[in-house]
């Protein structure tokens, strides 16, 4: 009869265990991948799959049973350093919707808000266009490999069973945030000062022909102005995505 001792079943289960709890927070937490229309099932065996090829590539760790007294600070471990990796993308996508609302501010169209259902609040058409662009350029420019590519470097930066406050400190992830408003900015200035020259000149043509209507032109001119920089723009949109995304990685490799 053959009889498995807890030692050969931890021994088994622990190096793909705790590297799926990790794997499992990300898709939890990090855009595209925790979206309402990817079924739980599938979130969970593909966390799994993950979990199982990495293994190849990952570095040795200590063998961690379920009886273990450190068991549970792993399991907190695993989940903060998946959920922050998650979080660190999501600031990704939220500096470029953050700069979509800029410029949606900028070009009067602050009124026309809608429902977004990826952040539960309300934005107006140009934040939740560009949310729905940099979500497609996510998935074109092969983001969700990027984010794979982190959770494997993260066990190298992070091991599994180290203090998940160090670990945290060792993120910085506070200048992430902090660079949120910068980045997002940088995403919409050309467009703020294309704006910002445009509601300029109608306000030097108000003064020299005051028999215009201002207000009846100036909405219209400003609103197609602004397309149009949107139209020239939008396609240089990769450069500052590939660069945030390539400082989380830095993060977490």
């Amino acid at each position: 009869m053959i009889s498995l001792s807890e030692a050969q079943l931890a021994a088994w289960i622990s190096p793909i265990f705790w590297p799926f709890v990790r794997v499992l927070a990300v898709f939890t937490s990090a855009p595209v991948f925790s979206a309402k229309m990817v079924p739980v099932r599938a979130r969970v065996a593909l966390a799994f799959l993950v979990a199982l090829a990495s293994q190849a590539s990952l570095p040795p760790a200590d063998i961690i049973g379920f009886n273990d007294p450190r068991a549970l600070g792993v399991l907190m471990q695993q989940m903060g350093v998946g959920l922050s990796l998650g979080f660190a993308v999501r600031i990704v996508f939220t500096a470029v919707e953050l700069a979509g609302e800029m410029v949606g501010l900028q070009m009067g169209l602050n009124f026309a808000s809608f429902f977004n259902p990826s952040m539960g609040n309300q934005a107006n058409a140009v934040g939740i266009f560009f949310s729905q662009m940099v979500a497609l350029l996510f998935v074109v420019m092969n983001g969700h490999l990027m984010v794979l590519m982190a959770v494997n470097r993260s066990f190298q930066a992070f091991p599994i069973d180290q203090n998940f406050l160090q670990a945290l400190e060792q993120m910085k992830l506070y200048q992430l945030g902090g660079d949120l408003f910068a980045s997002a900015l940088w995403i919409a200035l050309p467009m703020i000062g294309l704006l910002m020259f445009t509601n300029l000149a109608l306000g030097i043509m108000s003064r020299v022909a005051p028999q215009l209507n201002i207000f009846a032109i100036g909405f219209p001119v400003t609103l197609l102005v602004g397309m149009l920089g949107i139209a020239f723009t939008l396609p240089m949109l990769d450069q500052p995505f590939i660069a945030l995304m390539g400082r989380v990685i830095d993060i977490f490799g």
